[in-house]
């Protein structure tokens, strides 16, 4: 089951089930649109994947499978997540 978070785990920017900001890697962390293009240049800081928009689960289904209800927060450390992020910024996601 895919794991719905409810924020962006760099600036805290709410992301809903129906957001269309809301995007995450193959381990499900989760980035609004903005950090991921402008900062993390579609590079994740926590497995060094690329990115795709998050789906929305049916409004039907979230009362049997809501969302995350504690937060995820973990703003960048830009000294630690800069070496990985010049290692694979210019790498195809699919190539990493």
């Amino acid at each position: 089951m895919l794991e719905l978070r409810q924020s962006c785990e760099h600036c805290d920017k709410p992301l809903p089930n129906d957001s269309d900001e809301a995007m995450i890697c193959t381990y499900e962390c989760t980035f609004c649109k903005s950090c991921v293009e402008h900062i993390l240049e579609n590079v994740c800081p926590n497995c060094g994947g690329g990115f795709e928009k998050r789906p929305t689960r049916p409004h039907g289904q979230l009362g049997r499978n809501p969302m995350r209800k504690d937060k995820v927060y973990k703003p960048i450390d830009f000294d630690r997540y800069q070496a990985l992020k010049d290692k694979n910024k210019t790498i195809p996601p699919r190539k990493r």
